[in-house]
């Protein structure tokens, strides 16, 4: 099953960065886009939102120097900019995978892109492990860690529930019974046409 795959690369990608842990550690991509492509996009993918969940938590410090958190905030945009553009990719990928598949006259449309439940299961994949850490943090007191067990459980069972979700949606835009429409995001924030601020700096 894809999320059988998805899933390895998540907890690899996870495993890779907490060697050095840091968000300024180079980036090197195991998969080659030519051999592997769709696993070469899967590791981007979770690389930058392992990065991300990390900007997110320095970001977070109370006594942060406001230039850095300035920069910081920067930094943030441009890997939410970064994220998206790989979700794009994702699903420009099975819109290719499946371009020969002919949609029965009944079939239907999912609320949300396969790329985007993907993006989903990326992010479950770093909250399994984070509170894996806290529920084992041996520093934490019981009733932390028992709390955090019982978190961590229920984001298994999410796993398993979002995996068999994305896999049914595959199947069934494999077998006809779902089409794909991708929408862009279309983001404004970004553009300096569309951003009045922006705009105005022209």
């Amino acid at each position: 099953m894809f999320t059988t795959k998805a899933n390895a690369i998540f907890q690899e990608v996870i495993t890779a960065y907490h060697i050095k842990n840091t968000v300024d550690q180079e980036f090197k991509n195991p998969y080659s886009e030519t051999s592997d492509l769709l696993a070469h996009l899967l590791y981007r993918k979770c690389w930058i939102d392992t990065v991300q969940w990390h900007y997110e938590d320095i970001i977070r410090d109370p006594q942060i120097d406001p230039v850095a958190a300035l920069k910081l905030k920067r930094q943030i945009d441009a890997s939410n900019q970064d994220r998206t553009d790989m979700v794009e990719y994702i699903d420009s990928y099975f819109l290719n995978k499946y371009k020969e598949v002919t949609p029965k006259a009944d079939a239907t449309i999912n609320t949300e892109s396969p790329a985007w439940g993907v993006d989903r299961l990326s992010i479950l994949a770093l909250k399994i492990y984070h509170m894996e850490e806290e529920a084992t943090r041996e520093d934490a007191s019981e009733a932390h860690r028992n709390a955090c067990q019982a978190k961590l459980d229920i984001l298994l069972e999410q796993r398993v529930d979002l995996s068999t979700a994305i896999d049914t949606l595959l199947n069934d835009i494999e077998a006809g019974d779902k089409y794909m429409k991708v929408y862009k995001q279309m983001k404004m924030y970004n553009d300096d046409e569309l951003n009045p601020v922006l705009r105005s700096q022209k």
